[in-house]
């Protein structure tokens, strides 16, 4: 264990008396109700968009990179903006390639000890800060028209799971949800199907809550298809 982590971990495991407990967590629902009031105001103005997510460690270069970066790009020429995490990687790829169209690059950073930093291609006034994660996902749920999942790692796939239960509990209003690449996500699907769903853990209409494609031309057709099958408008 590195010498930081183990002074954090003695810090935040000092005893504490009842009173500082009650005043911590009374202090932190004012912050929680801040970040949900400013999240709602701001995200409120900025019309239909998806949200595109993947991996922060994802280089220039990469081929997940200039992924992330024509999706956004063509969705933006769709008429939809892009919400990110606000982060470098796939995130800074796709507010990149909204940018460069022209369109809104929206970003939703939060405030970690490591990787996170808000990227240079969010507009300035669509960037958002966080400390909580669940008060970010609240804004990515109820502001994004659709979702569009990368390559990535335990935050993309917290991420996609919790919409397809929130979805699949009908706690969610049903919006396309899409991954992109067959070969990083084919092993994830293929246990889904063979031990989930075969030992009756979900059912076969979950399945449809989302789809698994190999391009991005796919991913852009299945959002904008979503919207014309249900006779939709994405809140244009």
């Amino acid at each position: 264990m590195q010498e930081d982590d183990l002074q954090r971990l003695k810090k935040e495991f000092q005893p504490k008396s009842w009173t500082q407990i009650k005043a911590h967590d009374s202090w932190s629902v004012f912050k929680i109700m801040a970040e949900i009031v400013d999240g709602y105001t701001e995200l409120s103005r900025i019309g239909p968009c998806v949200a595109v997510f993947g991996s922060a460690r994802t280089k220039p270069g990469h081929d997940y990179y200039h992924l992330a970066e024509e999706l956004a790009y063509l969705l933006t020429k769709k008429g939809f903006g892009i919400i990110t995490g606000g982060g470098p990687g796939v995130m800074e790829a796709a507010n990149k390639g909204a940018h460069i169209a022209g369109g809104k690059s929206v970003g939703l950073n939060i405030d970690l000890e490591f990787e996170q930093s808000a990227n240079p291609y969010i507009d300035p006034d669509k960037l958002l800060e966080f400390n909580y994660f669940f008060t970010r996902k609240l804004m990515f749920m109820r502001y994004s028209q659709g979702y569009v999942v990368l390559p990535g790692g335990f935050g993309t796939m917290d991420e996609l799971f919790e919409a397809i239960t929130l979805i699949q509990t009908h706690k969610l209003v049903r919006f396309p949800i899409v991954m992109v690449g067959k070969s990083y996500w084919g092993g994830l699907l293929e246990w889904i199907n063979s031990r989930m769903l075969e030992e009756g853990m979900i059912k076969e209409d979950d399945l449809q809550i989302f789809e698994l494609v190999d391009t991005v031309e796919e991913a852009v057709q299945r959002i904008s298809d979503f919207y014309k099958k249900y006779d939709l408008k994405p809140n244009f």
